[in-house]
């Protein structure tokens, strides 16, 4: 007997959050991208979900590649939505910053 979990997650860029996760999908399990048959089009301005099946054959590793799953989730859907342009308007390190020439500039020996 096989166990099977389901995980749908509605997120405004599906289509990237899911590309993000596929590279540790195992044999095991597949990622798609669903749309409403609203959203047909494709038109990413509409929310998406990315759906992802997982069977296994014992409960002990269904649970395992869920929690793995969903910590790989977290990551990348950190990673997304930080990668949106015009998240930040300021960047939020600028290194070290001086309106004066440095010293490079200025042979001091003679």
């Amino acid at each position: 007997m096989s166990r099977r979990a389901t995980i749908r997650t509605e997120h405004d860029d599906a289509d990237v959050l899911a590309r993000a996760l596929s590279p540790d999908n195992t044999d095991e399990m597949t990622t798609t991208v669903e749309r409403d048959r609203s959203d047909a089009t494709g038109d990413d301005d509409h929310a998406a979900a990315v759906v992802t099946r997982i069977d296994r054959e014992t409960t002990s590793g269904l649970r395992a590649t869920v929690d793995d799953y969903v910590v790989n989730l977290e990551v990348a859907i950190d990673i997304v939505e930080q990668g949106r342009p015009g998240q930040r308007d300021e960047p939020t390190d600028t290194g070290p910053v001086s309106d004066t020439d440095s010293d490079s500039e200025h042979d001091t020996t003679q």
